[in-house]
């Protein structure tokens, strides 16, 4: 792995946002002086926070999973994470809604999960959901050790026995033909791998690697901080404070000073000059490469997954159908992406995220009142629409019209208080395209293939966040963060290759299907004492897995 040169002991981190704090964390851990420069009053960075009419009002993520990853960062400096934030674990991890007015709660627990499935499809897809646990389970174990939570210097770094596994699990097919494999319901299909809207492709288009994402809300749970999502930079940032970090909070870096390969210091808005022996920058990658002069050459460029609008209310009123987090899906699927990826089309109709924390817990509201944020994704600037500032109002009463279709009855009416937040004032906080959500990971810009974290022609300057390695989420962004201080440091403590699960129990299917204790499969598809995979891993007819993988 290759590190920065020369000395490294004060360490500048630009932006107090999850993977600067987690940067923060392990540079404190491995002796280094450090320094977070935030432009904002106070951390967080995506994961924002709006403090109105007695709301308290996530910005940001409002999906936490695998906070096991938080606690590392927090070990890094000998703390845990439930010392300084209450995890509420929500079951169900969201409820899933559709347009033929059926619902489906989406368990991480294994046994609730089949008898959910059971009340909704039939005895087939629920033993099919056994296999594919166990497949989203190896399919994490291969890819966290060799191609998430790892540093890569050239795409030769994927090849190994990882590279090999990863194939024979059918990494290399399509996410939702890998899906349709274990589970024939669509409506299951869709729970399966709508995530693939995160990494910004269609789930026909994504490589069925990307169904890891699928494995951290669906297998290893959904939690929820008390205080909302922005407990957790809260709490990174008290506790690299108390660990020894200096943070300079309303004060924007305007400039990176350079002698010779190295970066000498950074120059604030507020006239500082920060002195430092190494940089990390985790900024978004256009205003990174424009502090550092020079944006890497690719041969095709840089494509920004969608956006999202989002809707913020507050009021009296409450829906008992919708849980946490409630997934509201339209007739219309694979034309949805198409719009979101393709045309730029806005949603003709849509699916939806309705989030609902006061559900967990009520102070984020004032007494008798409750808030919901309904998510909307959308085209980035890039391809879509442009002129936000005019088409908002009209585009929320779309929605506001769509939910009451769709049987939430006065849904946006009696608020007391509203926020919309569009791609355009995505754009005004500095984010490429208009888009939270960074670089697509489209296969040219996933892996070795992403934004590199070490910028050519800078001895000791390192990029972390989510547009470069590993890439878009809360749990990516902390091991980008813990990746960018490893270029530093040299220290790389590679997390445990056994799949974090949340369950009540060892989960079986019985011999008709597939999984036995252990969740692996024998090359004649059966539960073998040794676990081995099949030859490729894939499913043949019946449900087990054959030695080519034919189905």
């Amino acid at each position: 792995m290759r590190l920065v040169q020369g000395p490294s002991d004060h360490v500048v981190v630009v932006g107090a946002g999850l993977s600067g704090l987690s940067a923060a964390l392990y540079l404190l851990s491995a002796g280094r002086s450090v320094t977070v420069v935030e432009r904002e009053d106070g951390p967080g960075g995506r994961a924002g926070f709006l403090a109105a009419a007695g709301y308290r009002i996530d910005t940001g993520p409002t999906v936490l999973t695998m906070p096991d990853l938080l606690d590392e960062a927090l070990g890094a400096v000998g703390e845990r994470l439930s010392d300084r934030v209450e995890l509420h674990h929500l079951h169900p991890a969201y409820r899933a809604r559709f347009a033929d007015g059926s619902h489906i709660d989406v368990h991480t627990d294994p046994h609730a999960m089949e008898a959910e499935i059971l009340r909704v499809a039939d005895r087939a897809d629920a033993v099919g959901y056994g296999r594919m646990r166990r497949w989203l389970e190896r399919l994490y174990q291969v890819q966290m050790r060799s191609f998430i939570d790892t540093n890569f210097d050239s795409p030769l770094g994927v090849l190994g026995a990882d590279l090999a596994r990863l194939a024979a699990l059918g990494g290399f097919g399509s996410w939702h033909g890998r899906v349709a494999r274990f589970v024939r319901d669509e409506r299951l299909r869709r729970i399966f791998s709508f995530q693939a809207l995160y990494a910004g492709v269609s789930p026909t288009r994504a490589l069925a690697a990307y169904a890891v994402i699928a494995y951290m809300d669906t297998v290893a749970g959904v939690s929820f901080p008390k205080g909302g999502m922005h407990a957790v930079p809260r709490a990174m940032a008290a506790a690299a404070q108390a660990a020894g970090a200096t943070f300079a909070y309303g004060s924007t870096v305007r400039a990176v000073e350079r002698a010779g390969g190295r970066a000498t210091a950074v120059h604030t808005s507020d006239g500082r000059r920060i002195a430092c022996d190494a940089v990390v920058l985790t900024c978004d990658l256009p205003v990174a490469y424009r502090l550092l002069g020079r944006t890497p050459r690719r041969a095709v460029p840089l494509r920004y997954a969608p956006s999202a609008v989002v809707l913020h209310m507050g009021g009296r009123r409450t829906w008992p159908e919708l849980g946490h987090h409630t997934l509201s899906f339209g007739h219309a699927w694979e034309h949805t992406f198409d719009q979101l990826t393709r045309s730029g089309e806005l949603m003709s109709d849509p699916s939806l995220l309705i989030t609902s924390p006061t559900a967990t817990d009520p102070d984020l509201a004032p007494p008798g009142r409750h808030l919901y944020s309904v998510l909307a994704p959308c085209p980035n600037l890039r391809i879509g629409p442009r002129d936000w500032d005019r088409l908002a109002p009209r585009y929320r009463e779309q929605i506001y019209a769509e939910l009451e279709r769709r049987g939430l009855t006065g849904f946006g009416e009696e608020t007391e208080f509203e926020r919309i937040v569009t791609p355009a004032d995505w754009a005004r906080q500095g984010l490429a395209a208009g888009t939270p959500f960074s670089a697509a990971h489209t296969f040219a810009q996933t892996g070795p293939f992403r934004p590199r974290n070490l910028p050519r022609g800078w001895d000791n300057v390192v990029l972390a966040g989510c547009g470069t390695t590993p890439g878009v989420g809360v749990p990516v962004a902390v091991i980008s963060g813990k990746l960018a201080a490893a270029r530093i440091t040299g220290a790389h403590r590679q997390r445990p290759h056994r799949a974090p699960t949340r369950g009540s129990a060892p989960y079986t299917v019985g011999a008709d299907g597939a999984d036995g204790a252990d969740g692996k499969y024998g090359r004649d598809g059966t539960a073998s004492s040794t676990g081995a995979v099949g030859a490729d891993g894939a499913e043949s007819a019946d449900g087990t897995v054959g030695a080519d993988g034919a189905r």
